[in-house]
């Protein structure tokens, strides 16, 4: 038998180390040259990794959520003779091939499973003296392996009290309405990532958030003209294209809001190029693809370009320098906006816009009552390098475009 330990590979851009996210192999599998066998998760994006050559899996390393440093083991093959022969009879049947004793790598089995039982020495010992038999719990590691979650799990099910008869009174009369049990979810993957980033913004970075109304009214009706007209294949105009066009312009006047902060040599780099990140919430969590040069598109390349960005990153299909590069970012919540928000900024940038929700509301114009499209600008700037007067003047020359969109398609 001919070993080989393939190590977590070099995925570039500076990476030391990758989070497992997930496995599709567990030991016992079968697997074939460039069959995927796990996804990582880098600062960037998440990577689907292939193996590297056709045998049986002997042993992997890392559970979903740790982190493993580039050139340690991350899985073992048994190759030669007996691993690729297997690995043929899988690939000529489509699957990977499972021995008796191996549970689906994607998720735990509740059935009792024959053969050794994966787990600690602690879980053993802890198990016993409980009374939890641990052919009966569901193992969610790898190769079915079971971990303190889910054994802690399954000693809440086993002890709940039950209602009914043993129950006090009060506990019987709260039942039938209760709900009981809770839910443990590993923070790994992009939610893991998110949940740094935003942390470490808002424990780094003074936000300063100023807010301002917007008098829409002139723009929905251009927005509504225009949907009305758009030609076959071009995107439905929402307030986004019409936003990211005027942040473009205005940005050539305040170059200090287009700019990233460079911590390590503790340098501000101010970008000609407006590179618009769009805060996109997805099923996986938020992301932010980039759209690059908005200043360079036109109001309907702009918005075909944020639906582009926008799909792939709900899709899953972003490349990864899509998902980052972004010089500012604006954030809507759609129908959803609220009245105000304070967004967080999306560092290394310092400046974030949100967009709130648009409605009607009675405003007086030339001394009269009369009913007017409202909508909130909701921004965030990190107040050690934007002042307080800068970024309201920038949210100012914004309004101004915003209120009279004509001078949206004026360059300066």
């Amino acid at each position: 038998m001919t070993q080989y330990t393939f190590k977590m590979p070099d995925l570039g851009e500076g990476t030391v180390s990758a989070e497992v996210l997930k496995w599709y192999v567990a030991p016992g599998y079968a697997v074939a040259e460039d069959q995927v066998i796990a996804e990582v998760m880098t600062e960037k994006a998440a990577i689907e990794v292939p193996a590297p050559v056709s045998g049986r899996v002997l042993s992997i390393h890392g559970e979903p959520g740790e982190m493993v440093a580039v050139g340690s083991p991350l899985i073992v093959f048994e190759t030669g003779e007996g691993g690729e022969s297997a690995a043929a009879a899988a690939v000529a049947n489509d699957a990977p091939v499972q021995p008796a004793t191996a549970v689906q790598a994607d998720g735990p089995a509740r059935a009792a499973r024959p053969g050794r039982i994966m787990a600690s020495p602690a879980t053993r010992r802890r198990a016993k003296e409980a009374g939890v038999d641990l052919a009966e719990v569901a193992g969610s590691g790898p190769g079915g392996r079971i971990t303190r979650s889910d054994f802690d799990t399954a000693l809440r099910e086993t002890h709940a009290a039950p209602s009914g008869a043993g129950a006090p009174s009060s506990a019987r009369g709260a039942a039938s309405g209760a709900r009981t049990g809770t839910t443990e979810i590993k923070v790994i993957g992009l939610r893991r990532v998110i949940a740094q980033r935003m942390a470490e913004a808002k424990r780094t970075i003074p936000h300063f958030s100023y807010v301002e109304e917007v008098d829409v009214t002139e723009l929905e009706s251009l927005r509504l003209h225009l949907n009305e007209r758009r030609a076959a294949g071009q995107p439905s105009l929402t307030y986004l294209p019409f936003f990211g066009l005027a942040l473009a312009r205005v940005l050539a006047d305040f170059p200090q809001c287009n700019a990233l902060y460079d911590a390590e040599r503790n340098v501000i780099v101010r970008h000609a190029g407006v590179h618009l990140g769009i805060a996109t919430q997805t099923p996986d969590g938020l992301k932010v693809p980039v759209v690059r040069h908005a200043e360079g598109h036109g109001l309907w390349s702009l918005a075909g370009a944020i639906r582009d960005v926008s799909e792939r990153a709900k899709s899953g299909k972003s490349p990864r320098e899509e998902l980052a590069g972004s010089t500012i970012t604006i954030t809507s919540l759609g129908k959803l906006g609220g009245i105000v928000s304070t967004p967080v900024i999306n560092a290394p940038e310092v400046a974030i816009v949100g967009v709130n929700k648009a409605v009607d509301r009675p405003m007086v114009v030339a001394g009269a009552v009369a009913v007017r499209r409202m909508m909130n600008i909701s921004s965030s700037f990190d107040h050690r390098f934007v002042d307080g007067y800068d970024a309201a003047a920038m949210i100012q020359a914004l309004k101004e475009r915003l209120e009279h969109p004509a001078t949206i398609f004026m360059q300066n």
